[in-house]
């Protein structure tokens, strides 16, 4: 390890929430606000006073400031044949300058990509940090991704070196590798390699490439870094066409980490959490590898299989402090939780919902600031609450969050019954994550908190009840599109505001509420605009068999909905026609013995369809508009997914792709309008 920088001494007696000394500001003369090209730096967001006027630093300052204190703390933790190895920060920062050299060795070009494709684990920060020490760009590719999307990403990006996890990971790039001009080597972190191939290396290879650079090369790379600069690429996946490279700088990246971290109260070396979301998403890779590398916290790595059901063991092994979960997660605990529930003796049953009524009550004087608790809490907390958080390994945990996509009012409710608050964030991949938080101090239901601590909200052309398009300033907002200048111009404004293309509204103590996109709004034949997702949410918390929910109508004179049920999901991630035991449940409680999707529809089951338009009248009764109301409705004969082109694949938000499901149903459709 090279001798520590000395332009970066380690003076005690700093302000304990800010411990870090970083030295030097390095930034490159700039005019522009954006930047749609690899090299090309931007002006900086600063402000005069204030967490938004903090000295810029980059990653490597970020990281050996956290080194110098911390070094012999636990960083990264991963499973090897069982058992947990841990890594301290000095050798995570070794290990990272060993992966920078040897990606100079293969010939990393100044500002050119490397590809990450796989499941998170140390191998995949190494890469990552080792990449940006060294002067690349890093690039997280979907592991859902086709051959033909992976091309799409590591071309635009230039990549010289795709680093892999596996060998199915592997014959993808192998299949689009001659249309990869850039490409120089490929790693690949997991496993021996199956075949001998030039150019190919394992981690273990890989990692000694590089031992005979000279400390002094890429310590002089390191020092001509800017926080100005971009550093790291996070591909959106647009509903339509190609993705787009969002260029995030050394700055987005820093500031926001410290940003988000100050707000929540973190604190330094006191942090554990669990990293399973894919680290291609911006909010998984923020807060799993820039938070944590911020504040010194311990980043524990899941198995690979943790959404199809390991993640509740590994929660209860690591305990962490903090836990994100994207909605479908907490779905997923919710009807686990659910049909545990259904089987307790009727005894269990009754002291389960006694406690959760009071559940309840304890989480919403919280939330409004009243610190008093209801008569029975402290048993209902020693029978019942304690112990579910037990059981989710959540009893350390100080904060839940969830983010990335629409939460039902139904399962936030459900968690706070069981004492459980989960904390809406709000942000994209432009705003570096997080815009607006939700925090102990600071969140009411159903909205997404409040702008981050140094940035700023704005409604653009709001409408009589205050509706208007999120617009957001700040440090955390993105450089440009790397090479799309016109979609650049698109999300960002003359003056630097970037439009975030979704609707809100704030309430008087400035809480931020979603109501929409612009783009999804249904404008009724009567010039009515309408956003689909409040009355799809209303409906799925009215009908809980309801999996997906999609509200058509749009240049027609009514609404009309399209529905799914819940239904199993076999290995490969596909619906099944299998109703899941909740369903079947619902079913016979209502007189129906059904077992399959294809039962319901092709018996047109009265007592469930009779369910549902009662759920459907329910929703229309709190319609602000006639316009509003849904007339038509039909029961779709499979659930949609990522396979079937119905959702997005930026796994596992899922984004509901509307233009693909409207065509592939078009026929149902036309049905309800007589068309």
């Amino acid at each position: 390890m090279s001798p520590v920088c000395p332009c970066c001494p380690d003076q005690k007696g700093n302000d304990p929430a800010i411990p870090l000394t970083t030295g030097v500001v390095r930034l490159a003369p700039a005019q522009d606000l954006w930047s749609t090209v690899r090299n090309k730096p931007v002006k900086l967001r600063m402000e005069t006073s204030g967490l938004g006027s903090e000295p810029p630093m980059t990653i490597h300052q970020m990281f050996l400031a956290t080194v110098q204190k911390y070094g012999d703390y636990p960083a990264l933790r991963g499973k090897k044949d069982g058992t947990w190895v841990t890594l301290t920060y000095k050798e995570y920062y070794q290990h990272a300058r060993a992966a920078a050299k040897s990606f100079l060795k293969l010939g990393l070009e100044r500002f050119h990509g490397v590809g990450i494709l796989g499941f998170n684990s140390p191998e995949w920060f190494i890469a990552d940090v080792g990449c940006i020490l060294a002067g690349g760009l890093a690039t997280g590719i979907y592991t859902t991704n086709s051959p033909e999307a992976c091309q799409y990403v590591a071309d635009n990006c230039e990549a010289n070196v795709l680093v892999v996890e596996n060998n199915k990971q592997l014959i993808k790039i192998l299949q689009v590798r001659d249309q990869l001009p850039h490409l120089k080597a490929i790693v690949q972190y997991k496993g021996e390699l199956e075949q001998t191939l030039p150019n190919v290396y394992t981690w273990a290879e890989f990692m000694k490439l590089g031992e005979g650079v000279p400390d002094a090369e890429l310590d002089a790379l390191i020092d001509s870094q800017k926080a100005n600069e971009c550093c790291t690429l996070i591909y959106t996946s647009g509903t339509t066409g190609n993705p787009k490279g969002v260029m995030l700088s050394h700055d987005n990246i820093t500031w926001t980490a410290t940003a988000a971290g100050l707000m929540t109260s973190l604190k330094m070396s006191e942090e554990e959490i669990v990293s399973y979301l894919p680290l291609s998403h911006v909010a998984a890779q923020v807060q799993d590898m820039w938070i944590c590398m911020r504040f010194a916290a311990i980043t524990n790595f899941a198995e690979p299989d943790a959404l199809k059901g390991s993640l509740a063991n590994t929660l209860r092994e690591v305990r962490p402090t903090s836990f994100l979960g994207v909605p479908r997660v907490w779905e997923k605990m919710q009807e686990a939780m659910k049909s545990v529930g259904a089987k307790s003796s009727v005894m269990k049953k009754k002291i389960a919902d006694w406690a959760k009524g009071i559940g309840l009550q304890a989480s919403y004087n919280a939330m409004n600031g009243d610190s008093s608790v209801p008569w029975g809490f402290t048993l209902a907390n020693a029978l019942v609450f304690k112990n579910v958080r037990k059981a989710l390994g959540l009893d350390r945990c100080r904060a839940c969050y969830t983010g990335a996509a629409p939460i039902t009012k139904d399962t936030l409710e459900y968690f706070m019954s069981l004492y459980i608050t989960i904390f809406e964030l709000y942000g994209m991949s432009e705003s570096t994550g997080p815009h607006a938080i939700s925090w102990a101090e600071g969140y009411r239901i159903m909205s997404c908190g409040k702008v981050l601590t140094g940035c700023k909200t704005k409604l653009d052309k709001p409408d009589t009840d205050g509706n208007g398009e999120i617009c957001f300033w700040g440090r955390n907002v993105f450089m440009g599109y790397l090479n799309m200048p016109d979609k650049t111009e698109e999300a960002l404004d003359a003056e630097g505001w970037l439009h975030s293309g979704d609707l809100g509204k704030h309430d008087e103590d400035d809480f931020l509420y979603i109501t929409g996109r612009i783009k999804e709004l249904i404008i009724t034949a009567g010039g009515e605009n309408i956003p689909p997702v409040p009355t799809e949410d209303a409906l799925k918390e009215e009908v809980s068999i309801i999996s997906n929910a999609m509200l058509v109508g749009d240049k027609k004179k009514f609404l009309s909905m399209l529905l799914t049920l819940k239904c199993n999901i076999d290995d490969n991630g596909d619906p099944t026609d299998e109703l899941t035991p909740l369903v079947v449940e619902f079913c016979r409680q209502h007189g129906v013995i059904a077992s399959k999707v294809s039962e319901i529809i092709n018996k047109k089951e009265p007592a469930i369809y009779k369910v549902i338009q009662e759920g459907i009248d329910r929703v229309n009764a709190k319609a602000t508009s006639n316009a509003q109301r849904v007339q038509k409705w039909t029961i779709l004969p499979q659930d949609f997914s990522i396979s079937g082109g119905e959702l997005g694949e930026t796994s596992p938000t899922m984004k509901l792709k509307r233009p693909v499901v409207s065509k592939m149903y078009q026929e149902d459709i036309n049905k309800f309008y007589g068309e």
